[in-house]
């Protein structure tokens, strides 16, 4: 059986047309630099892969202890906390691991960028790809959770991938830009670490959005990742837990606004990559 060979032409003017003609022709590398950066992430670690289950039931405890014993927060909720803050747990670490991961991305394929053509999108985007992975290995630790408290969500569950896809369209429009920004100015990366700190602090992870007073509501609201976390708790919790109406579209909006400015940004970019990095 013969091969089927695909022709890449490269021609001067034409790039905006045949851009993302190209970027599925280089599918095949994106799964492979997908499946690459989940092999080496836990490549030569004492506990490999099960630090993935690790970390979220970690900071489950550090953050049931902080906000639960000592704030006092969640005193009053009919969903047992240990599984209200793990439902959040899961798409804030998708989004803070896919968020750092690809804003590093180009800066840390520089040598391939620089001898090789292939839309550069291609980096960022592998690297939020790669991160689902360790959402639904996380999703799994969920099951024993419930098991022990004896709770189950409802119907509501069957639209838990709307909000997944939510989620990467908030890392994509964040890393895409980050990522082209990282090139030019490298102090980028000293500011990834202290956002994705700073974030889980103003993100309703350790806590439900109803503890914020309703006067300040609509300008919490206004975090992207409010929305996707409430939207995953009231797909795992039920009808124990509202619906966020409002952030939900609010998150739709940004999310949608940035990854469109931040693909604009890329694009114009990428073409002076291969000079500066």
């Amino acid at each position: 059986m013969g091969l089927v060979q695909q022709e890449l032409v490269i021609e001067a003017g034409q790039q905006g047309r045949q851009y993302w003609r190209d970027f599925w022709q280089f599918r095949e590398l994106l799964y492979f630099l997908a499946w690459r950066d989940v092999k080496v992430r836990y490549k030569q670690t004492l506990i490999g892969i099960a630090w993935v289950m690790l970390k979220p039931l970690l900071t489950m405890l550090v953050l049931t202890v902080v906000f639960h014993r000592v704030a006092g927060l969640g005193q009053d909720s009919v969903v047992p906390y240990h599984i209200l803050v793990f439902a959040g747990l899961l798409p804030w670490q998708f989004f803070a691991a896919t968020f750092s991961d690809s804003a590093n991305s180009v800066v840390g394929n520089s040598q391939m960028i620089t001898k090789v053509y292939f839309p550069r999108m291609i980096v960022p985007v592998s690297s939020v790809l790669a991160g689902t992975m360790d959402f639904f290995v996380n999703l799994l630790l969920l099951i024993p959770l419930m098991l022990w408290f004896d709770f189950w969500p409802g119907w509501q569950v069957v639209f838990l991938p709307f909000f997944l896809g939510l989620g990467i369209l908030i890392a994509l429009g964040t890393g895409i830009g980050l990522s082209a920004l990282n090139v030019r100015y490298r102090d980028i990366r000293f500011v990834i670490p202290f956002v994705v700190q700073i974030g889980l602090y103003i993100s309703p992870v350790g806590f439900s959005a109803s503890e914020v007073p309703d006067a300040w509501r609509w300008l919490y609201d206004l975090n992207p990742m409010v929305g996707i976390i409430e939207g995953c708790r009231w797909c795992l919790l039920g009808g124990d837990y509202p619906m966020p109406t409002f952030a939900l579209i609010n998150s739709l909006l940004i999310g949608s606004l940035t990854l469109f400015i931040s693909i604009r940004y890329f694009r114009r970019s990428e073409r002076t990559f291969a000079d500066v990095i």
